[in-house]
């Protein structure tokens, strides 16, 4: 199976990808290395994709388990390195619950099953990058 994008250059420094779905999403950088700041850098934007895939994971896993919370964010921070390319060496994914009565146990086992099992974008993260994992659980 392929994915095609097409990225195409916007003004300045400013890009539009799109997707297969039809979406778009700009691309841009901070003004203090040219750009605008009108959109996700690309190297964010690589901890998004990070984020959202393994977050649609887990959000389906809870959903076959009947498990629901209240709020749930992944904080994803990358460090990169100090040479060119730059690039993300480490990485901390946190990932938060929030609720009342929060079945730990469960959602455990969703985020282990996206970070070992599901999520390709993980996966490929650990090729380049030492991936670590965290899970707060934040009762309310």
């Amino acid at each position: 199976m392929n994915h095609t994008v097409t990225t195409t250059w916007k003004q300045n420094l400013q890009f539009e990808s799109d997707n297969p779905s039809g979406h778009k999403v700009l691309i841009d950088t901070s003004v203090e290395n040219g750009g605008q700041n009108s959109g996700l850098s690309p190297k964010a934007m690589m901890l998004s994709s990070l984020a959202g895939c393994s977050g649609l994971d887990v959000i389906s896993v809870l959903n076959k388990m009947k498990v629901q919370v209240d709020d749930f964010k992944i904080i994803t921070t990358g460090e990169l390195t100090e040479e060119h390319p730059k690039h993300y060496h480490s990485v901390h994914v946190v990932y938060q619950f929030f609720g009342k009565e929060l079945p730990q146990d469960k959602l455990k086992k969703a985020v282990d099953l996206s970070v070992e099992k599901y999520c390709g974008v993980m996966e490929m993260f650990r090729k380049f990058a030492e991936v670590t994992i965290e899970i707060e659980y934040i009762e309310s």
